[in-house]
């Protein structure tokens, strides 16, 4: 389980980059709002912890932004304990909230208890993104009308890309994703599979689909 932690105060955010390192997550640090932001919407975080005191960007504009592209668990952890703010938190989307001085214990209890949540998420059968649908009980897929022959790892690294969409997937995720964590990421295993998918579900059609951010990753939406 991935958990990003969007935390301006060093000790606080090291406390629990070690806390919840240490209780078998893995976790990633933001130290203002607008960095935070920048790491949920290019990696698929299961939990972001989240900051309302931040620089650059609130943590209440993270979180409204946030949910515009991201169905992420959210949970406030913040020194504004009143009613009122609770409820803007929770109203502007936030799965939780936490007041500080907090007990670990009692944070990872929550965490645990928001990651059951995650898991009780039901995943649609039939992905569809544009004219392109995904059928992961037939392992089929299709564009409009066409049916699209897939090798196993073509249609892993397809249903990846469409579960994800809208969002950019870097090379590194993709490998431990759809590939074993411990594959040499040295090899252009990627960027090959990326360029055979295209020749069957981008290629014969004039609306394309998957997209390079070079130096970034990988993206599958439509576009105009």
């Amino acid at each position: 389980m991935r958990i990003l932690v969007i935390e301006d105060e060093p000790k606080t955010a090291e406390y629990l980059h070690q806390g919840l390192t240490e209780s078998g997550y893995v976790v990633d640090r933001a130290a203002t709002g607008a960095d935070g932001l920048h790491l949920a919407r290019q990696h698929a975080y299961d939990l972001v912890i989240l900051d309302v005191n931040l620089p650059e960007l609130d943590g209440w504009g993270v979180l409204e932004r946030l949910r515009q592209s991201s169905n992420a668990r959210v949970m406030m952890l913040t020194a504004r304990g009143r009613l009122a703010d609770k409820i803007r938190g929770l109203d502007l989307g936030a799965d939780d909230y936490l007041v500080k001085p907090f007990e670990f214990p009692e944070l990872l209890a929550r965490v645990r208890t928001l990651m059951r949540r995650s898991e009780h998420i039901p995943v649609p059968q039939v992905l569809k993104v544009a004219d392109l649908e995904l059928d992961q009980g037939r392992h089929r897929a299709f564009r409009g009308d066409q049916r699209i022959d897939l090798t196993t790892k073509e249609f892993a690294l397809l249903h990846l890309l469409m579960r994800q969409t809208g969002e950019v997937l870097s090379r590194t995720q993709i490998i431990s994703l759809v590939w074993d964590m411990n594959f040499d990421c040295d090899t252009n295993v990627v960027e090959v599979s990326i360029r055979r998918l295209r020749a069957k579900i981008d290629d014969p059609f004039d609306n394309k689909l998957i997209h390079t951010l070079r130096g970034v990753g990988y993206v599958l939406e439509a576009r105009e």
